[in-house]
């Protein structure tokens, strides 16, 4: 199966959601390469990098997860070339 490097940014507007999002990332975590947050404290919110060597199907997977958890915007960037497993 071809593996794909991407980027996911994350927007956490609701600081609630922490541990449900930490909890999504713990399950990947076998596919991620680096992680990076940043706490934004004048306007309430966090930015998070999130670094993924993995197949399309769990990037999909990881996104689409964390974009269903209420006060999170999340946008996923990917490599232009893959490589097979």
């Amino acid at each position: 199966m071809e593996k794909r490097v991407a980027l996911i940014g994350i927007v956490v507007e609701d600081l609630e959601n922490t541990e449900e999002l930490n909890h999504i990332l713990h399950e990947f975590s076998e596919y991620i390469i680096g992680r990076m947050g940043i706490p934004y404290r004048d306007r309430g919110i966090s930015i998070i990098s999130v670094a993924i060597d993995a197949p399309m199907n769990v990037i999909s997977s990881l996104s689409g997860k964390l974009g269903m958890l209420k006060g999170l915007s999340v946008k996923t960037i990917y490599s232009k070339a893959g490589q097979s497993a």
